[in-house]
């Protein structure tokens, strides 16, 4: 009877690791946020950010996971050092003051073995407001040349900067921004 329980006992901690969320943590050297705004009617200006942290939490048995991303906005860069510091001041991003904005899920949506989207809060200047993303080419596997576990997709979004507080040059400097960001995560 012993050695029945310990068998009980033995299968139950094998379900349950087999279960447990595995934890990912961004590559900060393939993990850059770009947005694209359409500026004055003229042209779609496109920027990005350097520097980028988080955490990703995935169980694919159970189809559940979690992101926490975290982008320095101090890194801004749009390509030239005046248009940086224009986009760091207050009325856009507004660095001194805020020097994050945020991405947080505990939902991901999965299509058969694929995560497909993610619902979650976006924070920007202080103002938090629920975000639904897109997932696209989602894939985990051995990185070729690390050899390392790694899971990346392509994620994207669009929100109204107006609803975050930052309405400078609406309409002219549009109030949709598209958000693109190419995330790679290492398995910890």
């Amino acid at each position: 009877m012993k050695n029945v329980a310990i068998a009980i006992a033995f299968a139950g901690s094998l379900s349950l690791s087999a279960h447990a969320a595995d934890s990912y943590s961004i590559d900060p050297t393939h993990t850059f946020p770009v947005f694209e705004v359409n500026h004055l009617g003229y042209s779609v200006q496109h920027g990005r950010f350097n520097k980028t942290s988080g955490n990703i939490s995935l169980d694919m048995a159970a189809k559940k996971g979690s992101v926490d991303l975290t982008i320095d906005t101090t890194s801004i860069d749009m390509g030239f050092a005046t248009w940086d510091e224009h986009m760091s001041a207050d009325g856009f991003f507004n660095t001194a003051k805020f020097p994050t904005m945020t991405f947080k899920s505990n939902k991901l949506i999965f299509k058969d073995d694929k995560v497909v989207a993610a619902e979650g809060q976006f924070t920007l200047l202080g103002v938090t407001k629920p975000l639904t993303v897109t997932v696209n080419g989602f894939k985990c596997g051995d990185h070729p040349m690390t050899k390392k576990p790694m899971c990346g997709a392509n994620i994207g979004g669009t929100i109204k900067r107006s609803d975050f507080g930052m309405t400078k040059y609406v309409p002219a400097v549009s109030d949709e921004v598209q958000i693109h960001v190419p995330v790679e995560a290492y398995k910890n």
